[in-house]
């Protein structure tokens, strides 16, 4: 990972701290709505390869489905610019998930796996965050 994104993933797990997303089973919850989206855009992803359309569209919708409520969960008066900009993300990956639904779009498929992937992985960096700022208090 370039050094640049690994700041910025820091910086994001860092906010998300400062906003008051430090309670342990918030962020569990979190990390296990990306879980499932990502496991949801993973299985549609062998469903497209294998042409199963239903079953590709049951798991793009469960993947829209999680994303608006990650969308609709975001606090934007504690969030400020973050929760903004995580808003226009998610409502982008909305309209990307409805493309790659209709033209079966695997490039579209990867893409949105990769964004969602880096959040993630910001999500991961919460609790250490939480830890260093228990330890320096």
């Amino acid at each position: 990972m370039m050094p640049n994104r690994k700041a910025a993933l820091a910086d994001y797990g860092a906010v998300m701290v400062e906003t008051g997303v430090s309670d342990a089973d918030s962020v569990q919850l979190i990390q296990m709505l990306l879980d499932g989206l990502i496991e949801s855009l993973d299985a549609a992803e062998g469903h497209i390869k294998a042409n199963a359309i239903q079953a590709k569209s049951q798991h793009l919708t469960r993947a829209g489905r999680i994303v608006l409520g990650l969308q609709g969960a975001l606090d934007f008066e504690k969030g400020g610019d973050l929760a903004r900009n995580l808003s226009e993300l998610y409502g982008y990956v909305t309209k990307r998930l409805l493309q790659v639904n209709l033209k079966n779009d695997l490039e579209g498929l990867h893409e949105v796996r990769g964004l969602m992937q880096q959040i993630r992985e910001a999500w991961m960096l919460v609790p250490v965050k939480v830890a260093e700022l228990r330890a320096v208090s």
